[in-house]
């Protein structure tokens, strides 16, 4: 007898073959299914996506942490003893972790939007832990050497919130087309399609309320914005040539800085010279000339003998801001034959220029044979430089008074927050604070008669966060880099920044309650749909994401329904030449 029974032929599907078999290795129709995830496969996407959110927060921490990164260089110099740049392994460890999760997420969130059930293969699984452990110990490991360094995060957001927000209430919209699939699908219980629907309006109103907690100083009237700050060169112009050193100066000078900032060490015979390190192993070639000394203090070395190092190579052979390349054969050569720059050298140099002089002094040890003579040392390089005692920024706090006593124009200056009338017994004419401490509320606090200066400041952004905030002047390593920022990155009054916030907030919404429609209408469709009505003639439409042609066959086989079944094996198939052409057809 013969049966015409109308079967479902396939299209290779290749897009959906590789998105399961990458996510889950099934690579075959048969493996697939669109069955609900169980819970066990549900508890790996959240662990999944708690990933991707770390690891978002983390690759954003250190993105922002571009500021700092000489100065984690150099708390890791501090602890090791030698130096390495430890942000290159992190970083490109951060940017391959952050890939492949995200990569996995979005093959997730592609599975749950094709009604896909979700099998994370299990090499992936141990991929995600290894991530996400190894982000924990990064993470841990950050907080005890470099703890300080979180508040960059909060500060950033002082530029980034608004553009953070937006983005944010974009991605949560953009994710409504899969929660309305889940909520308008049929075989779902009401107690979970109400959760997942309160929770994800909980989310979207949250973010669309989060404006109410932004503060940021670049929200303000562009009349009220203050003149551009100073800036001053931080061990000069670092970047571009070996810190501390005359030609590093003199490129800062070339940026126009309106200072220089230092770093002063007292040698064994009384001759103040600018060194940031307790040693010399990092900037000259101690090692080579005095083995036996490379790990002694650098004040325990007299004049002569810090005079006779080279204090150029180290820099064009560690290059410690990856800028090198980038300078010419001329500089190139220059910096070679630099040597360790003299505090009296300084300041003719400042006196040159115009320019004033800021320096943090590091007081000899007891034992030092400089320890009860270093401020006359220091006042005698100051006399002998020829420079005007207003243009010296002294900082020390230690002695403080006695220094006031002998040299009463030295410009007085604090590298702490104190109250007005602390400020005002110590004479203060500068307050030079850390940007982590120089919150916008100090920013105003301080008394009109106190300029505030601002260290380290090297990006761009925060730059024109603090010039928002009203700060006078900034101490950085990149002279070159702000002197290139003539105005605020971004600037907008309130009232352009409430009605940004209020339209993204309606577009949404208004993009939510669409994709809900459209979803209803969608699986509304989806349900009255009945396959057994599509015929050989409707072979061109596609009524499902699983069928793709719908052809009639015909199968010779015996009368079951009478009991004649086949019993003949040789014959099953009819003739030989009706067997012959059911071989040759194939059903996917």
């Amino acid at each position: 007898m013969v049966k015409h029974q109308p079967l479902q032929v396939y299209e290779r599907q290749l897009c959906l073959s590789c998105l399961t078999g990458i996510y889950g290795c099934r690579w075959k129709r048969y493996q697939r299914s669109h069955d609900d995830s169980s819970k066990w496969e549900c508890t790996w996407f959240l662990i999944l996506s708690s990933s991707f959110l770390l690891l978002l927060v983390w690759s954003y921490f250190w993105w922002e942490a571009q500021n700092d990164y000489n100065e984690f260089n150099w708390l890791l110099y501090n602890r090791s003893g030698e130096w390495n740049d430890g942000t290159v392994p992190v970083i490109a460890a951060t940017l391959v972790g952050f890939s492949y999760v995200t990569f996995l997420l979005i093959l997730g969130l592609c599975h749950i939007a094709l009604g896909q059930q979700l099998n994370l293969y299990w090499i992936h699984k141990i991929g995600v832990l290894a991530v996400l452990t190894s982000t924990i110990a990064g993470v841990v490991s950050i907080d005890d050497l470099w703890r300080d360094e979180w508040e960059i995060v909060l500060i950033s957001l002082q530029s980034t919130g608004p553009f953070l927000h937006i983005g944010a209430v974009a991605v949560v919209t953009t994710l409504g087309w899969l929660v309305a699939g889940q909520v308008m699908h049929g075989g779902r219980r009401r107690l979970q399609v109400i959760v997942l629907l309160l929770l994800y309006v909980c989310v979207l109103l949250g973010l669309y309320l989060v404006p109410l907690t932004i503060s940021s100083p670049c929200i303000m009237p562009p009349a009220s914005l203050k003149p551009r700050p100073s800036i001053i060169g931080r061990r000069g112009a670092p970047m571009l040539a070996p810190e501390n050193t005359i030609m590093s100066f003199n490129k800062a000078l070339q940026q126009k800085v309106i200072a220089f900032e230092a770093d002063v060490t007292i040698s064994m015979d009384g001759v103040p010279f600018l060194m940031r390190d307790h040693t010399l192993r990092r900037t000259t070639d101690v090692a080579s000339r005095f083995p036996g000394r490379q790990h002694e203090d650098a004040s325990l070395f007299n004049w002569t003998e810090i005079r006779s190092l080279n204090a150029g190579v180290w820099f064009l052979r560690n290059d410690p801001y990856w800028t090198v390349k980038f300078i010419s054969t001329r500089d190139y050569g220059r910096a070679v034959n630099q040597t360790v720059c003299s505090l009296v050298e300084l300041l003719r140099l400042a006196a040159k220029s115009n320019c004033s002089v800021l320096f943090s002094l590091r007081i000899p040890a007891p034992e030092h044979p400089r320890h009860k003579l270093w401020i006359s040392d220091v006042q005698k390089a100051v006399q002998r430089s020829g420079i005007q005692p207003e243009q010296v920024m002294w900082t020390q706090d230690s002695y403080r008074y006695q220094v006031r006593a002998s040299a009463p124009l030295l410009h007085q200056t604090v590298k702490e927050m104190l109250p007005v009338d602390g400020l005002k017994e110590k004479a203060t004419h500068t307050l030079s604070l850390h940007y982590s401490k120089a919150t916008v509320a100090e920013i105003r606090y301080t008394d009109s008669n106190v300029s505030l200066n601002v260290y380290p400041v090297n990006e761009p952004w925060l730059f024109s966060v603090l010039w928002c905030s009203g700060v006078e002047s900034v101490s950085s390593d990149a002279p070159h880099v702000l002197c290139k920022v003539p105005h605020p990155i971004w600037l907008m009054s309130p009232d352009e920044y409430c009605l940004i916030w209020v339209t993204s907030d309606l577009v949404s919404a208004a993009i939510v309650i669409g994709i809900f429609i459209l979803q209803k209408w969608r699986m509304s469709g989806m349900r009255s749909y009945n396959p057994e009505q599509i015929m050989l003639s409707a072979v061109a439409r596609k009524p499902g994401r699983d069928v793709n042609i719908m052809k009639e066959k015909l199968i010779f086989s015996g009368d079951i329904g009478s009991g004649a079944a086949l019993t003949h094996q040789p014959h099953r198939y009819g003739t030989a030449a009706a067997k012959s052409n059911y071989r040759s057809k194939k059903c996917y």
